[in-house]
């Protein structure tokens, strides 16, 4: 009966809504003759029962129709209905009242019968539309999700009211940490302890937990989502108030768990004054402005109102995409000007001439090429970009009076066993160098005010940023969405995680302080093994690891081994030597290189190497240039050239 009413049209369902109302005050007229005259077939004097009966319902369906109560939807009917029931009830027994005293004086009619029917009427209107609710809302409950809020505080207080109409779902618990709130009601729903949510989620056959935590840690969130999917269940998440705030998610809004959710860290709130100190009406260039974290810069950039941005990468389609982006981002009446730039880094007069014709004030870094067994297969094209790259825009900075020049580098860089991790250490000392080099310039010479000061080279260097080009998660995106199998190269392998928006934002802000030659490290929280981002990517998609235990499950995770040059673990420090900065999600750290008089003459070597394809001299130079890299032939001389001191032994940055 009920799938049937609600396949009706809405004309349809108000025209059976009239005829359970004419029935129920013709009902409620009877009801309340036959209970005052104490007969199932009351006599009135000098009135017909079913004249009195048909006389409710001539004036009392006018009534309810402009009480509004057909322009009611009943599933949704509630406390605002039940009062104009009362209104359109009242008005018919006012109106039928003053037309029996005005043809009769109500002679025959008892008084009492009138507060009858009245009290009649009101229970069956508004009790037929509470019955049909409830049949209605039982109907649709069989098939829709059960749910259980974890959270029972205002958040999740409000979620319940927020979700109370949804026809694809029904909440029936509220679970919650805090003890004191075990035992109680919270909108007549039942709080348990979470101690307790295996039984529960049993005993309540429930299929989906609604986490109403939006202030809890995300290191909480992670626990709390491995439990939980760990019994099966599906996880939805409440926005954050910072979320809700940035405008990036609704009141309203309940989403489901994204990866960036169960990373062990909480997002920092970024300092405004750090983000729009070298951005703010100045000329600013992005080089590897296509890529994950460029891409991203520039779109940050952008918000910081620079006068001028110049995008420059080395593939037509990235800076296609880009520069359209920005251009929409940027409208057309901003005042600020792009500049989209096709080149490559090695190419010292093209970048001249576009740092020259710019004005260039800032430049942010980060063309490099990143892949580590792609750069392990081909060592000259990695090492020609992510080092003379960088030295050729860093010495057409230093030249053209550049205020601040940013390097994003990486943990990779750190006690390196990779040719890109190498080649990245290395373009660091380079910037280190070049900058202690240009201050020992300056101190020597007479003091220079602040604005002639040379070229302010500073190093940003961070972890793994999800979703970036090459990475595991876009990866295990798509071997998720073939079914599997997902690959790991090691079972204990682990990296540092953060998201792209979070990196550039800390990049920019740490490229705002220091005078030169620092390397700054972003605080990236605990690393994440990645056979636990596997899993945890595989629950998100809805689908249960396949595995010697549970062997009906649906994607296998495989083990592959570790590929050429890749580390177990990755590290953001060289030492224990790092202090605190302004920003408390940045460090300061304090690490040797070698004095650029020692230097440039090896990075001619390396460069004449890389001219000529040398790939055992390449590879032996980054030997010797970068400490660590290959430890034990770590005292190896490069070839065709003499002997220098490595960074152990110079000054600290």
């Amino acid at each position: 009966m009920i799938p049937w009413l609600s396949r009706l049209p809405r004309r349809g369902k108000q025209s059976v809504a009239l005829i359970v109302d004419a029935v129920c005050l013709a009902v409620a007229m009877w009801i309340a003759l036959a209970a005052r005259l104490e007969s199932w077939w009351p006599e009135v004097s000098g009135h017909s029962l079913l004249w009195l009966c048909a006389s409710a319902t001539i004036i009392g369906i006018p009534c309810c129709y402009i009480a509004g109560l057909y322009r009611e939807v009943t599933r949704y009917v509630g406390l605002r209905f039940a009062v104009h029931v009362g209104y359109a009830v009242t008005a018919a027994v006012v109106i039928l009242a003053f037309v029996a005293l005005m043809t009769d004086r109500a002679e025959g009619l008892p008084r009492s019968a009138i507060v009858g029917f009245w009290m009649a009427a009101l229970l069956g209107i508004g009790g037929s539309r509470a019955v049909a609710r409830y049949l209605i809302r039982w109907s649709s409950e069989r098939n829709c999700a059960r749910m259980i809020v974890y959270g029972a505080g205002d958040v999740g207080a409000g979620l319940v009211s927020m979700l109370a109409q949804d026809q694809r779902s029904t909440i029936v618990a509220f679970v919650d940490d805090d003890e004191s709130r075990v035992g109680s009601e919270v909108r007549s729903l039942r709080v348990y302890a979470a101690s307790d949510i295996r039984r529960v989620v049993r005993t309540l056959r429930v299929d989906t937990i609604l986490l109403a935590l939006p202030e809890s840690s995300r290191r909480r969130r992670r626990e709390i989502f491995q439990e939980l999917t760990a019994l099966g269940l599906r996880v939805m998440l409440v926005p954050t108030l910072n979320e809700i705030a940035e405008g990036t998610a609704r009141t309203d809004a309940v989403r489901v768990m994204k990866i960036e959710d169960l990373l062990g860290r909480n997002p920092v709130e970024p300092k405004t004054a750090l983000l729009a100190r070298n951005i703010g009406g100045a000329n600013v260039l992005v080089t590897g402005a296509g890529g994950s974290i460029g891409s991203e810069i520039s779109r940050q950039v952008l918000l910081q109102g620079p006068r001028r941005l110049v995008i420059l990468d080395n593939c037509e389609f990235n800076l296609y995409t880009i520069e359209n982006e920005l251009r929409r981002l940027v409208g057309i009446a901003s005042g600020v000007q792009i500049t989209a730039v096709l080149g490559s880094v090695l190419d010292h007069v093209r970048l001249e001439a576009v740092i020259k014709e710019n004005q260039i004030e800032t430049i942010y870094h980060a063309a490099a090429y990143k892949h580590v067994p792609i750069v392990e297969a081909n060592e000259i094209e990695g090492v020609a970009v992510n080092v003379i790259g960088t030295l050729r825009v860093a010495q057409a900075a230093e030249l053209l009076g550049v205020k601040s020049f940013v390097l994003i580098s990486t943990d990779k860089a750190v006690r390196p066993t990779s040719v890109m991790g190498a080649s990245k250490r290395l373009a660091e000392k380079c910037l280190q160098a070049m900058a202690a080099h240009s201050l020992g310039r300056m101190n020597r010479s007479q003091p220079l005010p602040r604005s002639t000061r040379p070229t302010r080279f500073v190093i940003v260097r961070f972890g793994n940023v999800l979703a970036s080009s090459g990475s595991v998660v876009p990866l295990f995106t798509e071997q998720i969405r073939r079914g599997g199998p997902v690959t790991v190269t090691h079972p204990e392998i682990t990296r540092y995680f953060m998201t792209i928006p979070e990196a550039s934002s800390l990049v920019i802000q740490a490229g705002a302080m220091g005078e030169g030659g620092e390397v700054f490290v972003l605080d990236m929280g605990e690393p994440v093994k990645i056979v636990d981002l596997a899993k945890n990517m595989i629950r998100l998609a809805g689908y249960r690891e396949k595995s010697e235990a549970h062997p009906d499950g649906d994607i296998e995770i495989l083990t592959t081994g570790l590929r050429p040059g890749e580390k177990l673990y990755e590290e953001l420090l060289i030492g224990d030597n790092c202090a605190a900065t302004e920003h408390p999600a940045i460090m300061q750290a304090r690490e040797r290189f070698i004095p650029w008089a020692e230097l440039e003459p090896s990075l001619a070597r390396l460069e004449a190497a890389l001219d000529q394809h040398d790939v055992p001299v390449v590879r032996s130079m980054l030997e010797f240039l970068v400490s660590g890299y290959r430890e034990s032939l770590g005292s190896a001389q490069p070839l065709g050239g003499t002997s220098h001191r490595t960074e152990g032994t110079s000054d600290e940055a």
